[in-house]
């Protein structure tokens, strides 16, 4: 009777392993996006930051530490956007599945060649990181990257579904290659156009795209707009006929507007999260948007 019984349990005990899904905590809506694309429904997803948040400062609450605590897999940057409000969190939560170098651990970035690597850091410069920016999965061939490191790690850690997970990076994959052509055709007629931005979280998917977004709101990264400085740059505007400026959920849109007003500009509505504008719940619906506003922009 004990040997059944112990048969049985062993059986239940099996069966809820296999069932079992893995606890991913993803920091930023972007990384988010990319575990749901490729562990569906083989996981439980929470995401700490809100989509229409700044991510450099998010506001920080007491769930975010119970839910790194239970984590099996943690998705973070790994280039420092994230320095002011991850590293207490951790802390506190004392999950060691989750340290840095431990298979639990997924830091976007690694292998990633970030663009904007500064010379030297100091305050005077303002919000810069001294990693390089942060801002990379709006290129869709680093999203790739970023979903295939997540794939490996979803598989090393739950190798019962490692097929699922594989299957599907292989089908995001083929999306976004299908896709590349797609956004590369509608981005073409506007090779080498010059766009205003707000905050500089551009300059991968201005590679991308053949655009140059190197005009800034901001003085320096972080720093708020100041009257003279917006002075220099309605008067760079006007030189360069520039005729789109890029503003995010999170920026003071009325800024935006009298640039907009005395350059005859036309303020687009970005984000780099999708979920951050409406319609784009998916990160190809979210590349889409950005490239088809954008287009419209500059016609």
């Amino acid at each position: 009777m004990k040997k059944i019984l112990l048969l049985v349990s062993t059986i239940v005990m099996c069966a809820f392993a296999a069932d079992a899904k893995l606890n991913v905590v993803a920091t930023l809506p972007d990384f988010g996006a990319l575990a749901r694309e490729i562990g569906d429904d083989k996981i439980n997803l929470t995401v700490l930051a809100k989509p229409t948040e700044d991510p450099h400062f998010v506001d920080a609450r007491p769930s975010f530490v119970v839910s790194l605590r239970n984590a099996d897999v943690l998705i973070d940057g790994g280039a420092e956007l994230e320095l002011g409000w991850l590293p207490p969190l951790l802390q506190n939560a004392r999950n060691p599945k989750i340290e840095t170098g431990k298979p639990g651990r997924v830091q976007a970035s690694e292998g990633i060649r970030l663009m904007n690597v500064p010379a030297n850091v100091t305050r005077a410069a303002g919000d810069v990181h001294a990693l390089g920016n942060p801002h990379f999965t709006v290129d869709p061939i680093i999203a790739k990257a970023v979903a295939q490191h997540i794939a490996q790690a979803f598989s090393a850690l739950d190798p019962a579904n490692a097929a699922f997970y594989q299957a599907n990076y292989k089908k995001f994959e083929e999306t976004i290659n299908a896709k590349l052509q797609q956004w590369g055709i509608a981005m073409l007629p506007f090779h080498g156009q010059h766009v205003a931005a707000y905050h500089d979280s551009w300059p991968y998917f201005a590679h991308r795209f053949g655009v140059a977004i190197d005009i800034f709101l901001e003085p320096k990264p972080g720093i708020p707009p100041s009257p003279s400085h917006l002075t220099e740059v309605i008067a760079q505007m006007k030189a360069q006929h520039i005729k789109a400026i890029i503003i995010e959920p999170f920026h003071d849109r009325r800024i935006a507007e009298k640039v907009a007003s005395a350059t005859g500009a036309t303020v687009v509505q970005f984000s780099e999260f999708p979920g951050g504008l409406p319609g784009t719940d998916t990160y190809v619906k979210l590349i889409d948007i950005l490239v088809s506003r954008l287009a419209a922009a500059l016609k």
